[in-house]
Formats: C-alpha cells, sequence, structure tokens
C-alpha cells in the first residue's frame, strides 16, 4: 500500500487515526448522549451537534491562518492536539445533571466542545496541509490521490473502532448496577421526571414496562428510580470519554516522535527564495485568481455534499433508534458501518481508477466528485422508496404509537447496510479527492488556510444539520430523505456543468 509513498505518510496518517478514534467515540454518542444527560428534545440537540460539527471546520480556517502566518505547521498540530485533550479531561467529569446544576452544566459541556472543536480547528487542516507538502516533491506528484486515499483509510480505521467503545463502557457501567440498556427510556425518565412536562396514559404505560425490562421494580418510587436510571446511564457515558482522553494523548505522542519525518515549509522557502519579474508575477497571479475560482467551484458543491453525509450523526442516527430493529446493538454502533465500508471499499475504488487509467480513461478529480454526489443521491433514493412503502409517519407520531405496534413497524438492520453503502461509495468519491484536489491547486503559502477553506465548507454544510431532524420530526420520514436526495442531484448536475472548466484550470 505505501509503495512509491514518500515514507511521512504513514506516522502522520498514524496520528490523525489517533485522533480520529478518541473524536469517533465522542461524536457516536454526542446527540444522542445531549438528549439523555439534560433530557433536551433531538431538534435542541441536533442544533448543539451542528453548531460544534461547523465550529470544528470554521475553526480550521483560524488554525490554517495561524499556521501560514508562522509557517509553523507542527507546532500549531501539537498545540491543537493538547486542547482537545483538556476538552475530553472537562467531558469525561460524571457530574449527574440536576434541575438546579442543569444550566451551568449544560454551559460547561458546550465549553468542552468548543474546546475540542478549536483544537480540532489547529490539528485537522494543517495535518493534511503536511501531507499536501509531501507530494510537492516531484517524485511522489503523481501519487498524490493515491495518497491522499490511503490517508483517508487510516482515518476510518480510528471511526471503525470508536462507535463500540461508548455503548459498551455505558452497557457495563448499567450491568454493574444490575440495570440494561434501553434506548427509549431516558427520554421517558426525564419526561417522568419534568415539573413542566405531564404524562399521557401510553407514555406512562410504556415507561412501567421498560422499567420492568431493564431489570427495575415498576411498583416502587418510580421518580427514584428514574433519577438513578439517568445517572447510571450517563456516567457510562462519561467513562468513554476517558478512552477519548487516552486516543488523543497516543497521537500526540506519535506525532511529537516522527515529526522529524514531516517536511517544514518555512525552513524550505527561506532556501528556495527566488526574484520574479513583473511580468513573471502577473501571470502568477493570474493563476492564482484561476485556482481559487476554481476551489471555491468546488467548496460549493463540498457544502451540500456534507449538509447529506453528516446527516449519520443526527437524523440518520434517529432512524437506527427509532424505527430499526437492532435488538441489543445500540443505535450509536452503526456508525461504524461507514468507517469499515471505507477500509473495505478503498482499495477497490483505488484499482478502479489505476485500471481506468491504464486503459486510457482516466476520470478526472472534478468528475470523480459529481459522481459521488449522484452516489449519495442513490443512498436518499433509497430511503425515500423504502420510508413510503413502509407507510412511516414523522418520528414525533411514531414514538406515541404503543410499544408492541410500534416493535412491528420496526425494519431489519439490512436497510442500515444498503444505505451506508452506497453513502461510503459517494464519499470515497469526493472527500479523499476533495482534500488531494485543495493540495493540488492551494498556493504554497496559503496551503494551511485553503486547507481550512475546504473544513470551511464543511462548517457551512454542517451548520444546517439541524434541519434533517427537525423534518425527521415534523413531517413523514420520507419528506426528509427526499429533501437530501434533490440536494444531492441538484449538486450533481451543477458540478457535470463546470467539470471542463475545472479540468483546464488545474491541469
Amino acid at each position: 500500500m505505501f509503495k512509491n509513498q514518500p515514507k511521512g505518510l504513514l506516522p502522520a496518517a498514524l496520528s490523525n487515526m489517533g485522533e480520529r478514534f478518541g473524536y469517533y467515540i465522542m461524536n457516536a454518542v454526542l446527540v444522542l448522549f445531549l438528549c439523555s444527560k439534560f433530557g433536551l428534545d433531538e431538534v435542541t440537540s441536533g442544533i448543539i451537534y451542528s453548531c460544534f460539527y461547523a465550529g470544528i471546520y470554521v475553526l480550521s480556517l483560524v488554525g490554517g491562518v495561524i499556521a501560514d502566518r508562522t509557517q509553523n505547521y507542527k507546532r500549531t498540530i501539537i498545540q491543537g492536539l493538547c486542547i482537545m485533550t483538556l476538552g475530553y479531561c472537562v467531558l469525561a467529569i460524571p457530574i449527574f445533571a440536576t434541575p438546579e446544576n442543569r444550566s451551568w452544566l449544560l454551559v460547561l459541556t458546550c465549553f468542552a466542545l468548543f474546546m475540542i472543536a478549536f483544537g480540532n480547528g489547529l490539528f485537522k487542516g494543517n495535518l493534511q496541509a503536511i501531507v499536501g507538502q509531501l507530494y510537492d516533491n516531484p517524485t511522489y506528484a503523481t501519487q498524490r490521490d493515491s495518497g491522499f486515499q490511503i490517508f483517508y483509510v487510516f482515518i476510518n480505521v480510528g471511526g471503525v473502532i470508536a462507535p463500540f467503545v461508548a455503548p459498551m463502557l455505558r452497557s457495563w457501567w448499567l450491568g454493574t448496577n444490575g440495570l440494561a440498556y434501553n434506548a427509549d427510556l431516558p427520554a421517558l425518565c426525564h419526561q417522568y421526571l419534568s415539573v413542566t412536562d405531564s404524562m399521557d396514559t401510553q407514555n406512562l404505560n410504556n415507561l412501567y414496562a421498560l422499567i420492568t425490562e431493564v431489570g427495575g421494580n415498576a411498583s416502587a418510587n418510580i421518580s427514584e428510580f428514574c433519577s438513578t436510571y439517568l445517572n447510571v446511564f450517563n456516567t457510562g457515558i462519561h467513562y468513554s470519554f476517558i478512552a477519548s482522553v487516552a486516543a488523543m494523548l497516543i497521537s500526540l505522542t506519535i506525532f511529537w516522535c516522527t515529526k522529524g519525518m514531516l517536511p517544514t515549509p518555512g525552513r524550505k522557502e527561506k532556501e528556495e527564495s527566488i526574484s520574479y519579474s513583473a511580468e513573471e508575477k502577473a501571470a502568477m497571479a493570474k493563476e492564482i485568481k484561476q485556482r481559487m475560482a476554481a476551489l471555491f467551484a468546488v467548496l460549493g458543491i463540498a457544502i451540500f455534499f456534507w449538509f447529506s453525509f453528516h446527516q449519520n450523526g443526527t437524523s440518520l442516527s434517529l432512524f437506527a433508534r427509532d424505527f430499526v430493529k437492532t435488538d441489543s446493538v445500540s443505535p450509536e454502533i452503526w456508525q461504524a458501518l461507514n468507517p469499515f465500508y471505507v477500509i473495505v471499499l478503498t482499495p477497490f475504488v483505488m484499482w478502479l481508477f489505476s485500471y481506468l487509467t491504464k486503459r486510457g480513461k482516466e476520470i478526472s478529480t472534478p468528475k470523480k466528485i459529481a459522481i459521488g454526489m449522484g452516489l449519495a443521491g442513490i443512498a436518499y433514493l433509497f430511503l425515500v422508496i423504502f420510508s413510503a412503502i413502509k407507510g412511516y409517519p414523522s418520528a414525533t407520531e411514531f414514538k406515541e404509537i404503543a410499544a408492541t405496534a410500534k416493535e412491528a413497524m420496526k425494519t431489519g438492520p439490512w436497510v442500515l447496510f444498503v444505505l451506508y453503502f452506497f453513502l461510503t461509495v459517494a464519499e470515497l468519491f469526493i472527500s479523499p479527492l476533495g482534500l488531494s484536489f485543495v493540495s493540488k491547486v492551494a498556493p504554497k503559502h496559503l496551503q494551511g488556510l485553503c486547507q481550512g477553506l475546504w473544513l470551511g465548507a464543511t462548517a457551512v454544510g454542517n451548520l444546517l444539520l439541524w434541519i434533517g431532524p427537525l423534518i425527521y420530526n415534523a413531517c413523514p420520514i420520507w419528506v426528509a430523505w427526499t429533501v437530501f436526495l434533490s440536494v444531492c442531484v441538484v449538486s450533481m448536475g451543477v458540478m457535470f456543468g463546470m467539470v471542463g472548466w475545472l479540468e483546464r484550470v488545474t491541469k
């Protein structure tokens, strides 16, 4: 896999893998954790998640500017890892949320998320910029796309394992306290304990049934059981954040010990200082403008891809919890399907691209991105048809149905396997190749900023993530999937329309 690749690719990939492992542990449970910890509804949790996710990528612009101005990418990356570690430490503190402390505890949790987002902003784009600098060497220039695909595989190795950690520790802690896991119980417990929300008869009966199912006594003090269950349930999640701290420390150690294998662009530019004539400067300025225009065009498409794809942390995660019959499998674990597919399918995608190139039918990077948008559209087309045939109502209406009727309406997990297969293939056509495209068109003195712009486009898409849970709860769920299908189809058409221009600019 690493044949003909620069030697710095492996340590950079390993550093990123450790950081991503810690991040995906937290990300797998974040929306559901906010609901179970603070009793927030899905829309409010989705807004917090959207802001956090957007913050990660918006702050990458700040990290890129800092690294470009100081020309010290490595120090900026190390600072980012340290700040993220502190954020995870705050999340790992198991404080039980009560009506008296809920406000400041939620603020503290959001501050911890900000620290993680800011640290990620210093780390993520600048590490990608360094990887791109490895391929500025003419010896490795032709391996840029495959190098970023390999780099992307290592990101997802952490993503495969991470979603299992939080549910495993949560279930372990529940079992230690003589209780069992149930995804629906925290919301019912919060509703029962709320002084402003009254429970109808159906929800009360559902609560009694679930208390017995998880090992409690429905004839005992219900308020005391609800408080105990919420405390134990969320403490188990807090313990999983300790694993995130450990992963960050591993990533920091790997990067610190191997940073000498990575390029130092500040020194390189001093050694290669060259004087240019006025005509040469004008030509260079024109080329930079063309390349930046091409970059912003692709960034516009990226916004809508990430808006659709990152529903895996919001509406698609809620769909797995509410409408999929997973028995003892926690809904968060299904997020591991995407990185698993990335690892399995990347060699086939790389082989396909290589095969077509050898046959003289090479697909350009812009065209690959357009095809990727079409593949994402196929994933949502599948969900639209399936949800319409099943006659699924809005999630809000579905939750009010009797427990036995809801169970009969749920589908098997095969739906998630099909869905994430198409979404992952789409991702492989867009995300790693988008990183490669950015590193190819970025001016040398703006590499950190341009990688930050790619992540900034992701941020704009993430700011819109709350729309998914909003429609999911308000309308029949096929309507939500139709919105994302439409976004993908329109984006594909626009991207195909720009392919000729983008290919000329990036030659």
